[in-house]
């Protein structure tokens, strides 16, 4: 992105997200559009709501503003993608300066339709290398096509928990590092009524339960999802097939998907006191970071730990990655302060004392390599558990793309598909997927 003052006329139509910028957008400059020592007032909009977490940002922000004296921050919180998108295509004085997101799926539109800055000039002004600061998959997920639009706001990764004193009465004395030995424990940790209904399964692999969708899941075998051209590749990826055999052995060995499917309907909501692993319906979960605080303020009534999941058998050595994901927060194009949001996206991304403290408040994994290896971060081993995870070379993110996480929910629908059965042929199934996901590819791209 060039460094003097222009105005680019922008017309992005992005599927998916419903993003359309249509006329002229000033894009960003890096470096003459405002002087950063001046007197601002930003506005950061993101997406925390809970009491806890909007307090962690509120923190974040006056440690800011006592560094940067001359910049005063209104934050907005609970914003969702969708309102944000509606603000950055109206533009105006009520847009935001800062803003984050949940989604990393939608990074691929942000940066190809120019709704978020390039991040690259920036950096490059103020002398961060991103290569040095924070992690290549979390970069991955941050950028498309080499534009640098967001950077990484703490990160999520997922792991197996696990019900210590069920693993005990079953005589298994470590968890499951391979799918074998997966299906080999949860066999031995389901538990029936004398009715023949369930008490326990050993882990619930269907895809609708919390946070088992199969992107997730499929995360553990390394997925190549489009090849060098950027066609889906899922069909020839020899893993895709080993993946849906896997968790349908898993389904099969635990008395098949109907009963498993109507026994995940007894379930409570993910977020109450009735989730299914607090009430022990399931001896073995598949969870983000944060599950251990809840799990440790609702007073478990079992002892319980954490490890990476398991991975497939002919990639053992792969064993501690997982699936990665997380915030990312960048800078409105529309904003006409960038040079001072960006001291303010610079400090919440990059700064090792900040990220630290951030990630300790809402227990989630920080997402810089110096904050990583912090010895000021939470010292409990459940919870270092995930930042092994997330320092692991093998670990993975979904790639960007241009319409978002469709292709990820064209994955998703295929999977329900698969896991009742529905999809006879599982090779001729998978190339019509793959012929979807690349229509719906070249639809957003005119």
């Amino acid at each position: 992105m060039p460094y003097t003052r222009m105005r680019l006329c922008l017309s992005a139509a992005l599927a998916g997200a419903g993003l359309l910028i249509s006329g002229c957008a000033n894009p960003s400059v890096g470096s003459d559009r405002d002087d950063p020592t001046a007197p601002v007032k930003l506005t950061f909009w993101h997406g925390w709501s809970n009491a806890g977490e909007v307090k962690a940002i509120d923190d974040s922000i006056a440690r800011f503003e006592k560094l940067h004296p001359n910049i005063t921050v209104k934050a907005i919180g609970n914003v969702t993608d969708e309102t944000m998108n509606q603000a950055l295509r109206a533009g105006g004085d009520d847009a935001p300066d800062v803003v984050s997101s949940f989604t990393t799926n939608n990074v691929g539109q942000y940066c190809s339709s120019g709704m978020w800055a390039d991040l690259d000039p920036f950096m490059r002004k103020t002398g961060v290398d991103k290569a040095k600061v924070f992690p290549k998959t979390l970069l991955e997920y941050t950028s498309y096509e080499g534009t640098q639009c967001a950077l990484p706001l703490l990160a999520d990764s997922f792991g197996l928990y696990y019900n210590k004193d069920a693993f005990k009465k079953a005589g298994i004395t470590r968890p499951p590092h391979t799918m074998s030995e997966l299906k080999r424990d949860a066999v031995k940790l389901t538990k029936h009524a004398k009715n023949g209904s369930y008490e326990q399964v050993g882990f619930m692999p269907n895809f609708r339960l919390y946070q088992n969708s199969p992107d997730r899941l499929f995360g553990q075998w390394g997925p190549k999802y489009f090849d060098r051209d950027g066609a889906a590749n899922l069909a020839d990826d020899p893993h895709t097939k080993d993946f849906f055999t896997t968790q349908r052995d898993l389904i099969d060995a635990q008395g098949g998907y109907g009963r498993l499917e109507k026994f995940r309907t007894t379930f409570g909501d993910e977020m109450s006191s009735q989730n299914a692993f607090l009430t022990q319906k399931v001896a073995m979960h598949m969870d983000g970071e944060w599950r251990g605080l809840m799990l440790n303020d609702a007073k478990a009534k079992f002892a319980w730990d954490t490890a990476p999941m398991p991975v497939p058998d002919d990639q053992a050595d792969t064993y501690g990655r997982g699936y990665l994901t997380g915030t990312v927060a960048g800078i409105a194009h529309s904003s006409r302060h960038q040079n001072a949001a960006w001291e303010l996206v610079k400090f919440l991304t990059a700064d090792t004392e900040q990220v630290v403290r951030f990630a300790n408040a809402i227990h989630n994994v920080p997402s810089t390599k110096a904050a990583l290896k912090s010895p000021r971060l939470d010292t409990d081993p459940t919870f270092r558990t995930f930042l092994d995870i997330a320092r692991n070379p093998h670990s993975t993110a979904l790639p960007p793309s241009t319409n978002g996480g469709q292709y990820v929910t064209a994955l998703q629908d295929f999977s329900y598909d698969v896991e009742s059965g529905k999809v006879p042929d599982l090779g001729k199934g998978l190339r019509g997927l793959d012929a979807q996901i690349d229509a719906d590819n070249l639809q957003s791209r005119n």
